[in-house]
């Protein structure tokens, strides 16, 4: 699958930093984790951390598919508002949504930190109503984040424009945020779990996948095979050749980032993140050398032709963006990209057991928050292996559809 295009900042910053062989034998292995992004490498570390030992395999070179094109902006706020999602899956697992992605930020910061992981940055986050008639759900927003124990201000025009130098009429400050480079983060997990035994293979095309009743046999287009006794989908938004029921609706996403900037940071206060009630919603952040990053501008479909083809236009319009809240900032565009995303009805993440798939687990963390809902799916899928009870599971299960 095509799942990104143009030329994402964090690739063309980083390059290719580590290599890894492609599978040239016969391997056995308690748990194969299948693909080695963000969500494959933070699986197999959390599996690392409790003496599981694994293989990760991906068909591309590392980071080559989502994991390059992320923004990576870490934020609790889930592509449904808490408002909202409470209608749709009761309000117990709604509020637990939020705690999970919340406390997933900080436990990917002390991960950062064990591994020696320099770019990642706590961030608050700003939430503001792109236009007056969203000024009512804003203070809903607000009032049950508040109540359940978000660390949350409410801020009107006068407060907006004194404190953040543009103009909006309601906006939620939250504290818990942070932002970080998802392809680099990948590397060094998967560099720090090789020093733990990790195997990683990439460019080995998995083309048969054997689920047995005691084990899992995957073969490759080569021939080889690996053994194992679970096996872990990480494959993001190719999984859903795997599954027979439609969970995920595919959608084409556009960002843009700015020269270097030769200014003093912060450009605004604190660098917050920065996002908006808008649908499709504009957000923004900052990165360590000095630039600026707008996304948004989506589109309701899947067709990398006609993905691809939009990149410049959308381009543009993120710049207007930027620069109709911002004016006396300077935004260049230097790096273009697009990537593919996809929605689910409740906004929600795909984690656990499929039970057409034995001996298998997903870890899907679908939408905007694909970071943080894949630490979650790290923490519920290890616990699976372990064969511990995870309270949480039922609330990101396939059952649910």
């Amino acid at each position: 699958m095509n799942l990104r295009a143009g030329y994402p900042f964090w690739l063309i910053k980083d390059g290719l930093p580590f290599n890894y062989p492609a599978l040239s034998q016969h391997k056995k292995t308690d748990v194969v984790v299948m693909g080695g992004g963000i969500s494959g490498a933070l699986a197999a570390w959390q599996l690392l951390k409790h003496g599981i030992n694994c293989i990760v395999v991906d068909a591309r070179t590392i980071g080559l598919g989502s994991s390059c094109a992320s923004t990576a902006l870490l934020q609790y706020e889930i592509d449904t508002p808490l408002c909202e999602l409470q209608h749709k899956v009761g309000l117990n697992n709604a509020v637990r949504s939020y705690h999970l992605c919340r406390e997933s930020i900080e436990e990917l910061g002390d991960i950062a930190k064990e591994i020696g992981f320099t770019d990642f940055e706590y961030k608050q986050s700003l939430y503001y109503a792109a236009y007056k008639k969203d000024v009512k759900f804003i203070r809903e927003e607000f009032a049950i984040r508040k109540q359940h124990g978000f660390k949350v201000s409410l801020l009107d025009e006068v407060e907006i424009k004194k404190t953040f130098d543009f103009t909006a009429p309601a906006a939620i400050l939250s504290k818990d945020g942070a932002q970080t480079n998802a392809y680099q983060f990948a590397h060094q997990l998967l560099q720090a779990g090789i020093k733990k035994g990790l195997i990683v293979y990439d460019r080995t095309n998995i083309t048969h996948i054997s689920h047995q009743q005691k084990k899992v046999v995957l073969t490759t287009e080569t021939g080889f095979t690996i053994t194992a006794k679970k096996l872990v989908y990480a494959t993001g938004y190719e999984v859903l050749k795997y599954i027979r029921k439609p969970i995920v609706k595919l959608l084409s996403t556009f960002a843009t980032i700015s020269e270097h900037i030769e200014a003093e940071r912060p450009f605004w206060n604190k660098d917050v993140l920065i996002w908006n009630t808008a649908d499709p919603y504009l957000y923004m952040r900052t990165t360590k050398d000095n630039r600026i990053l707008v996304g948004g501008r989506d589109e309701n479909f899947y067709s990398p032709a006609k993905r691809d083809k939009l990149i410049i236009l959308k381009a543009k319009q993120l710049s207007a963006d930027f620069k109709n809240l911002f004016p006396g900032l300077p935004f260049k565009s230097e790096f273009n990209w697009a990537g593919t995303f996809g929605s689910t009805k409740d906004g929600l993440p795909f984690i656990g057991t499929y039970k057409p798939l034995a001996n298998s687990y997903f870890s899907l963390g679908f939408g905007g928050n694909g970071i943080t809902f894949s630490k979650v799916g790290a923490n519920i899928i290890c616990d699976h292996v372990l064969g511990k009870h995870n309270s949480d599971a039922n609330i990101f299960s396939f059952d649910r559809v």
